[in-house]
């Protein structure tokens, strides 16, 4: 099967963002531990993959309002044994959203976010380790609301970053982005 170099990616991602080392050396822990860390069976954490959407003119991003955690973010979900995690994000991204021409960006690695997630039912909590990259929509923003989310809504990136709502996180993807 043909699929990016997770290794690589991570290691670029952190030459780009050398204040982050100590989060890129946590992720490729992950990678050498002998229980796939690609499937959501590994209670211990698991790789996720996430898409920073933004818009053709690159000054929106489209956010869910998402169902089980009940906070805006980016779109994104479980691997569950694809070892390609940029194909997971643009695959979350076009299920989650449903705009309709979804393509990654470049491909990079544009943030790396380690976060727990509570226990729900008969799973319990467990830590996500979240590969998120940039996927553009063309022309055509249209979005359909999934079952996993209670809303949509394409939000200026720039009003983000002082939206006392927004976590850490959304914070720093927005500096990132601004920063491009």
């Amino acid at each position: 099967m043909q699929h990016r170099d997770i290794r690589g990616d991570l290691r670029d991602y952190g030459h780009r963002w050398p204040d982050e080392a100590a989060v890129v050396d946590g992720f490729l822990a992950l990678l050498e531990d002998p229980q796939d860390p690609f499937v959501r069976e590994r209670l211990a954490g698991h790789f996720t993959g996430s898409a920073w959407v933004v818009s053709l003119d690159g000054r929106r991003t489209l956010l869910t309002h998402h169902r089980k955690l009940d906070r805006w973010l980016q779109p994104g979900g479980h691997a569950d044994g694809d070892v390609d995690l940029a194909r997971v994000a643009l695959r979350e991204a076009e299920e989650e959203t449903g705009v309709p021409g979804l393509h990654l960006d470049d491909g990079a690695i544009f943030d790396l976010d380690r976060h727990w997630i509570p226990e729900r039912g008969a799973v319990p909590g467990h830590w996500h380790y979240d590969v998120r990259y940039v996927v553009r929509a063309g022309p055509d923003e249209r979005f359909v609301v999934s079952e996993e989310s209670h809303d949509l809504a394409w939000r200026e990136v720039a009003a983000l970053g002082s939206d006392p709502g927004s976590d850490e996180s959304m914070r720093r993807m927005v500096a990132k982005w601004l920063s491009r």
